[in-house]
Parts: C-alpha cells; sequence; structure tokens
C-alpha cells in the first residue's frame, strides 16, 4: 500500500471477526449494542495519513442533526462538541463523505436491511463514544490558547488510540506498532486526564500485540508471571489502599453493605457473615471494623451476643492475621468475634467449606468480587450462585463495577473501558493536584492493571469482567434470587456529604439498586438479594 492509505475499511479485518458474527445472530442470542459498539471498522473516522488533502470537501458523518449540533451543550468553552468532533477531520486533511461510506456498504455480499441497521448503530455509538472522551479532555484542560491547543492533541489522542485498538483487531501488527509508537510519545503520565488514561490503554494494547498470534491462529499465547510481576505486587498493595482511601467508590460499597447487614441483623443475637475474597486485599478488614463498631455501639436494639465471620480467600496467612486483629478489636468494645478462614478461590468453594450453627442469621458479602468468575459459559457464575442459595442467607449484599466491559469483542470491549477510566481518571483530576504521585500510583499500579486485562486479556486470564446492574439483575434472577430494594438514599446522600467526598460524584436509585457515578457515569453498584 502507498502512504495514502486509509488505515481501515470494512474490508480489511478478517472474515472471522466481521461476516461470520452476523447481527441477525447476535439478535438471537440476545447480545446488546453497547457490547457491539464499534466492532467493526468506523466508517466515519479520517485517515491518519498525514499528506492527505487539506481540502477535501467531503464531511463527517455526525450522528445528530445540525439543529441538534448548534443546540448541544458546551463545556468550558465557546465550541461545541460538533466543533471538536471536526477538528478530527482537519487535524488529518481527508475525511470520508457520506456517499462513500453508503458506497461502502453496497460492497458487501448480500446485506440485509439489520445489516444496514447494525453498520449505522456502530457508527452513532462510534461517534458518542468519541464525543464522551472529547467532553472529558476539555473539562479538563486549562483556558484560554493553551486550551485550545491541548483540546487539539487530545482529540487527535482519541483518533490516535481507536485507529491503533482496530490495527490490533485486525491483527496489522506493522501498522499497530507505528501507531503505538506515536502513542507513547504523546500519552503523558502526568499529562491531562486523558493523556493518564491513555497512557494505560496505551499498555493494554501493547500486551494484547504482543500476544496475539499471525492471522489464521486461534486464541492468544498465555502470559507467564516473571520475577518483575512479583516485584510489582507491594506497589500494587500500596496502590490499593489509595484508592480506597482517596476514592469512595470500595468505600461506598461498604457503606451500602454494612447498612443492609445491620438492618438484617436487628433484633438477632446470633449473626454470622460470610465475605466472599476477604478484604480485597486490603490489609486491616476496614469493612468489619466499621461493622463491628456499629453492633457494639447500636443503641436502642438489643445488643448482638455473638458475631462470626468467615473469610474466603487464597492467602489463609494473611486472612488469619486479620481475623485476629478483628477479634482483639471487638474485645475491647466488649463484643464477641469469632474469624474462621476458608482458603479457596470462588469458583472451588462448596457449601460444606462454610461451618453454620443452628440459630444463627447468615449474611453473604460480595464486594467486587463476582465479576471475576462471570466466564464465557457462565457455568462458573451459576455454580456459586448456587452455592450462596444453598446456604439459604437472610440477604446477599453485591457490590460491582457497573459498566459493560465483559461483551463478546474486543473493539466493544475497549470503547467502553475508555468511557469508563476517562470518567474515572477525570475524577482523580478533581480530587489531587497534577503532580501528586498518589495519582500516579492509584493510575498506574492499580486501574491500568484492571484496564490491560480487559484488553490485552482473554479466556480464562481475562478476570476483569464487569457487567451492567440490570446484567446482574437477569443473572441473579435465573439463579432463583429475589431483589431486596435498598431504601437508604437519603443516608447515602449524607454519607458523601460527611466523608467530603468531591463534588461530582452523585447517588442515584436505580430499580432498588444504589448507584455511585462521576457527573452522571455509573462507577459501582450496590444491591441486596434474597433467596
Amino acid at each position: 500500500m502507498g502512504p495514502g492509505r486509509s488505515f481501515m475499511t470494512e474490508h480489511e479485518c478478517t472474515d472471522h471477526e466481521i461476516r461470520s458474527n452476523r447481527m441477525s445472530d447476535l439478535e438471537l442470542h440476545g447480545l446488546n449494542h453497547s457490547s457491539m459498539a464499534c466492532y467493526s471498522s468506523y466508517p466515519y473516522m479520517a485517515s491518519l495519513d498525514q499528506e492527505g488533502s487539506a481540502n477535501d470537501s467531503s464531511s463527517l458523518i455526525n450522528p445528530y442533526s445540525d439543529h441538534e449540533s448548534r443546540d448541544h451543550k458546551r463545556l468550558k468553552r465557546t465550541i461545541s462538541i460538533d466543533d471538536s468532533l471536526s477538528s478530527i477531520t482537519s487535524i488529518n486533511g481527508g475525511m470520508i463523505s457520506r456517499s462513500s461510506s453508503t458506497n461502502s456498504l453496497t460492497t458487501l455480499p448480500r446485506l440485509h436491511f439489520r445489516d444496514h441497521i447494525w453498520t449505522y448503530t456502530q457508527r452513532y455509538l462510534a461517534a458518542e463514544a468519541v464525543e464522551e472522551a472529547a467532553a472529558a479532555m476539555i473539562n479538563a484542560e486549562e483556558n484560554g490558547a493553551e486550551q485550545e491547543d491541548g483540546t487539539a492533541d487530545g482529540m487527535r489522542l482519541v483518533q490516535l488510540l481507536i485507529a491503533c485498538a482496530e490495527a490490533v483487531a485486525c491483527r496489522d501488527k506493522s501498522h499497530a506498532s507505528a501507531l503505538l509508537s506515536e502513542l507513547r510519545a504523546n500519552a503523558l503520565v502526568f499529562g491531562s486526564s486523558f493523556q493518564r488514561v491513555a497512557s494505560c490503554f496505551v499498555q493494554g494494547l501493547a500486551s494484547r500485540l504482543a500476544l496475539v498470534q499471525p492471522l489464521g491462529a486461534v486464541g492468544f499465547v498465555p502470559s507467564k508471571l516473571n520475577a518483575k510481576d512479583y516485584a510489582l505486587m507491594d506497589k500494587k498493595e500500596e496502590a490499593l489502599r489509595l484508592v480506597y482511601e482517596i476514592c469512595p467508590h470500595i468505600q461506598f460499597g461498604h457503606f451500602v453493605a454494612n447498612s443492609s447487614i445491620l438492618e438484617a441483623f436487628e433484633g438477632e443475637s446470633f449473626v454470622h457473615v460470610v465475605d466472599l475474597g476477604m478484604t480485597l486485599g486490603l490489609p486491616h478488614g476496614d469493612q468489619w471494623r466499621g461493622l463491628i463498631h456499629s453492633l457494639a455501639t447500636h443503641a436502642g436494639q438489643p445488643p448482638v451476643s455473638r458475631l462470626r465471620i468467615t473469610g474466603v480467600g487464597l492467602c489463609a496467612d494473611r486472612l488469619q492475621i486479620i481475623g485476629e486483629e478483628l477479634e482483639a478489636y471487638a474485645d475491647s468494645l466488649g463484643l464477641s468475634v469469632e474469624f474462621t478462614c476458608v482458603e479457596s478461590n470462588l469458583e472451588n468453594l462448596k457449601p460444606e467449606d462454610i461451618k453454620l450453627y443452628e440459630g444463627e442469621v447468615l449474611v453473604v458479602n460480595s464486594i467486587l468480587q463476582l465479576h471475576c468468575v462471570v466466564k464465557e459459559s457462565r457455568g462458573a457464575l451459576n455454580s456459586v450462585l448456587q452455592m450462596i442459595h444453598e446456604l439459604s442467607p437472610k440477604v446477599l449484599v453485591l457490590v460491582e463495577q457497573d459498566s459493560s466491559h465483559n461483551g463478546p469483542f474486543f473493539l466493544g470491549r475497549f470503547m467502553e473501558a475508555l468511557h469508563y477510566y476517562s470518567a474515572i481518571f477525570d475524577s482523580l483530576d478533581a480530587m489531587l493536584p497534577k503532580y501528586d504521585t498518589r495519582r500516579a500510583k492509584m493510575e498506574q499500579f492499580y486501574f491500568a492493571e484492571e484496564i490491560k486485562n480487559i484488553i490485552s486479556c482473554e479466556g480464562p486470564a481475562r478476570v476483569e469482567r464487569h457487567e451492567r446492574v440490570d446484567q446482574w439483575r437477569r443473572r441473579m434472577s435465573r439463579a432463583g434470587f429475589q431483589g431486596a430494594p435498598i431504601k437508604m438514599m437519603a443516608q447515602a446522600k449524607q454519607w458523601l456529604g460527611k466523608n467530603k467526598v468531591c463534588e461530582g460524584y452523585t447517588v442515584v436509585e436505580e430499580k432498588g439498586c444504589l448507584v455511585l457515578g462521576w457527573k452522571s457515569r455509573p462507577i459501582v453498584a450496590a444491591s441486596c438479594w434474597k433467596c
């Protein structure tokens, strides 16, 4: 190909990634558009060729009408998002016209009406994705002429990321490598919020490119841990602790979970909590310290005579230390606590592993854990839910990331993750100074690890399989659970104010669940379930 080549057409991706996955088949299996978003080529995107004609008269396809574009909400600037999107094409100099895009559809064999609907739906969602990223960048930039330059660079970065993701999806190693080189030069760890999130996505794309096999091969080469990976464990633990202390995501889950547990324990003397994935790896059992304190100081109710905590996890020695600390803390408050450790992962956990006493009230607690056992076959999660159901808890508290990162197609997951983590990095901008090393640690050793797993891993290695709360609602219903509405909206808002959570975080109630979000973008959702 000559230098004037456009990097993506609908023929460049392989048959197994486009035509073999017809929309008609996907609709029959109930796959939603969010998981399909942007999977095939993005016909509206401009070419990355720098030698294109600057005077090209063709126009960018805009999913909004002209009237809607003019009235679009403006963000800290006088230009609209439509103008920002147009700047993408001016950077590259060449654009694809409506007619050429329409003609490209007719080149595919035996296209049906649903294929056209699918194609235009993808275009709309892809344009929407770029618009959201542009909005986040505009919010992050400073005022004045510097803002204009930063926004233009940011829009270029968005385009490069999507282009590189497409090249990786099509297994075009040479093109993807060239794009990664340019991305590395522009995605700065201490840059704007989008530059920082882009640096994490660059790591994920590079890892996926390194693992991908030549065209025609099936699957990915499994990655192996090396000495360097083990050396990073301490940094990852420190990053997790910082995320817990600075970001409200985990603390919000603990607050809602403990409030629901206290409600379930009202009037009971013997109570038992089973914690799946004990403490998330946090070193001190913070959630249970809060519960112990609340039970010991709860006025107006008969005191709890005994609290049993069963921690499920793979590091028994570490969990036992946490248990001993909790028992000592409870003893200082005059509350009897018995801690038991079950060394097992969730997939191998059996009902008989959990020791139950007659007359005690059982609650199961899962904070950011169950998404790790969501697999393509659904068998692993179904087994875990069936095991929990056999325990007959009074309530199951479920807290999970509220985003669709478990779609079957790489590009769909890529775009969903780009939306989600752009919002998180934008919130970190509002909470910490630009050159704060704590922010860099959280971003590079916690959120970047999640991003890399979502983007670069497949099969059993991909454990960050976050799903929307609606999908969890369907899964729980199929497993025999019934929703128990959480009625503590006022308390949740008070909690945001009491803990001085950064302005921009919101809590909304959605069909009995509480959802913590950043500027209307859902981050985590908490729900309760009964057998």
